[in-house]
């Protein structure tokens, strides 16, 4: 489907990028993936070695929408709003902007109302089949509503990735093909098609769509992977192929307004289980330089304004700890070799068997301490658990409540550009 011309551009741009930056349908978001296990040439032969951690990105790849190239979160025009809205939270308004809580699509129940009426959570996740465009529009209002604190208004997500995983198909919604289809078409359809799919999310009052994915799943695999290849999420079985429509993809859905995750860091392309449903998923291929990596570094590029960080292990990389817990993936890989800035996410860690076995409060704690932003949780029970578990973790370590507080700073940024948050 690709010509050989076509292939060795996309080669040439993923390349490009990395030298200068670097489910099921009932489920939040899938699993775990990997990648294979070659090393990303990140320097000329004549260029002294680098590790990853050293090299210097040429650009800022980690910018959001709005944002100057080359300035951090912090260093964007507006930051004086951003310091105001921080200093106005109290710290257990501060912990709420941190957590994204998963309710009905059809508007909350009475259960997830009193909790984002007591709770305020930053984020909503919308969780279960959909209803109609208008519906949802009405449903999202009254629920943007509750969560808003402050003049402070919620990010409003939904998995819209297309195929088996699309959250909203009423009337309103096109049916959106899976990523195997929409691989077969030229970037340019996808980013209109893209364009189309968020314009239609962002009047039913939905401003994240926590895709595209970014996994590659290696063909030897294919059906094999089960939270990517068995159900038709991935663009393709190489990282040729999938960057350029990773870049497509947020390009269609930033040109209608609406903000993007790109899924899952480091991947979820090699291993077999799917983290929503089954505990002890390890990766033991991927490496920190790995070639698979660079559709990450493309979607980034492109802008994405999260990365949604897995629940994997990866045993060579970090084997001590999940992706969402491990400084070394988020501090030192995404952070660090990615150069990337923004808004990190944690896969689900609310209902998901991958991380059961952790107490929920310390889910949070530990995320934000590897240097994560805004934690999932499908069970909105969760909410009061992890925000009281964040504020008390601030209230003992400085060191984490400064940590904490750099994470707001962040989702707020993000929220300012993206108009959820204003100062008068």
């Amino acid at each position: 489907m690709k010509t050989t011309r076509r292939r060795a551009m996309a080669v040439a741009a993923a390349a490009t990028l990395l030298l200068a930056g670097c489910s099921n349908s009932d489920s939040p978001t899938a699993g775990p993936s990997t990648a294979p296990s070659s090393s990303i040439t990140r320097q000329s032969p004549s260029t002294p070695t680098q590790t990853p951690s050293q090299t210097t990105p040429s650009t800022t790849p980690s910018q959001t929408p709005g944002q100057t190239p080359g300035q951090t979160p912090s260093q964007t025009p507006g930051t004086a709003c951003v310091d105001q809205k921080l200093r106005q939270l109290t710290p257990k308004e501060q912990a709420a902007q941190l957590i994204m809580t998963g309710i009905s699509t059809n508007g909350m129940t009475s259960a997830e109302r009193a909790i984002a009426r007591a709770q305020k959570p930053g984020s909503l996740l919308l969780m279960g089949p959909g209803g109609s465009a208008s519906h949802t529009r009405t449903a999202m209002a009254a629920a943007a509503t509750t969560a808003t604190v402050k003049g402070i208004r919620p990010l409003v997500a939904a998995d819209q990735e297309g195929g088996q995983i699309q959250r909203l198909k009423g009337s309103g919604f096109d049916r959106i093909p899976s990523a195997t289809v929409q691989a077969t078409w030229s970037d340019e359809k996808l980013t209109a098609r893209a364009k189309g799919w968020a314009g239609q999310l962002k009047r039913a009052g939905v401003n994240l769509d926590l895709a595209p994915v970014a996994d590659v799943v290696p063909a030897s695999l294919g059906d094999g992977n089960a939270p990517i290849g068995a159900l038709d999420r991935g663009y393709g079985d190489t990282a040729a192929e999938v960057g350029p429509h990773v870049t497509a993809f947020i390009k269609g859905m930033h040109e209608a307004g609406v903000m993007t995750s790109v899924k899952h860091f480091p991947g979820l392309g090699r291993v077999k289980g799917n983290t929503d449903f089954s505990s002890g998923v390890v990766d033991t291929v991927t490496t920190r330089n790995d070639d698979d990596l660079a559709p990450f570094a493309a979607g980034i590029q492109a802008g994405s304004d999260l990365v949604m960080v897995s629940t994997v292990t990866y045993t060579k990389i970090d084997p001590k700890n999940r992706a969402v817990f491990s400084p070394t993936i988020i501090g030192g890989m995404l952070r660090g070799d990615l150069g990337y800035g923004g808004v990190v996410i944690t896969d689900d860690v609310g209902a998901a068997a991958e991380v059961a076995s952790v107490p929920a409060g310390q889910r949070a704690t530990r995320f934000v301490a590897a240097g994560g932003d805004i934690v999932i949780t499908a069970k909105a029970s969760l909410t009061s658990v992890m925000i009281n578990a964040l504020v008390a973790k601030a209230e003992q370590d400085k060191a984490f409540a400064g940590m904490l507080q750099s994470s707001v700073r962040r989702v707020l940024t993000l929220k300012q550009n993206n108009g959820l948050l204003s100062c008068g």
